[in-house]
């Protein structure tokens, strides 16, 4: 079972965004029989059974095995990852595009980028799993709680600039069979864990959070 899985298709994300097989998807982490999800939903063992059909079809769930009971075969279902993540992919007619509105001082043009993240790391691990290949990405996350929204400012642009100066010593135009990478920077507030996410004044003020996206990164492998 995969960790995350990426669903890139329209049709696959209608049958994962319902809300009996997201149900299904969730309990499927461990696998199970149409009977034993039937108990566990109070739902009748046809409409479960018809659900669980819906998803295989769509590469969501797979078999685990197959029981012999008296004169009935009793399917062992498993999700085919832990988690799903919709891609962008499946809605390629709406999704959003970086390049449309490039404002790198707007949330929403993070959002686009963020966006373009999930569907260009999605397609690369699709491709990777079925070329047997790890993918070579590198991550941080992390907090840093500002004192003001002049420190905030000062640490994005000498951010902005220790990133540029990393760029600037490692890539080369010139390096036959180099591969670009791309680099996503971004600050953003914090979410508050007691779900009461209104925005201080400081935060909402513009030019206070900062957003840099260069079209390289230093390679680092990671499956």
């Amino acid at each position: 079972m995969l960790e995350v899985g990426v669903i890139e298709e329209s049709g696959a994300a209608e049958v994962a965004l319902d809300p009996i097989r997201a149900r299904l998807l969730a309990l499927l982490a461990e696998p199970h029989s149409a009977t034993s999800l039937a108990a566990l939903l109070g739902l009748p063992r046809q409409k479960v059974n018809y659900h669980l059909k819906t998803l295989e079809a769509h590469g969501l769930v797979e078999l685990v095995e197959e029981r012999r009971k008296g004169n009935v075969t009793e399917r062992v279902l498993r999700a085919a990852a832990a988690s799903f993540v919709i891609s962008p992919a499946a809605l390629a007619a709406v999704a959003p595009d970086p390049a449309r509105s490039p404002d790198k001082l707007s949330a929403r043009w993070l959002l686009a980028i963020a966006a373009r993240l999930v569907k260009e790391v999605g397609a690369l691990i699709t491709g990777a799993a079925r070329a047997g290949k790890p993918v070579a990405t590198f991550a941080l996350d992390g907090t840093v709680r500002f004192a003001s929204a002049a420190d905030r400012a000062a640490f994005a642009q000498e951010l902005a600039a220790a990133v540029a100066g990393l760029v600037s010593r490692y890539h080369d135009e010139r390096a036959e069979g180099g591969r670009d990478h791309r680099v996503i920077v971004a600050i953003h507030p914090s979410l508050r864990p007691d779900g009461m996410h209104t925005m201080d004044a400081a935060a909402a003020r513009p030019g206070v959070d900062v957003q840099i996206e260069t079209e390289h990164r230093p390679e680092t492998k990671e499956s």
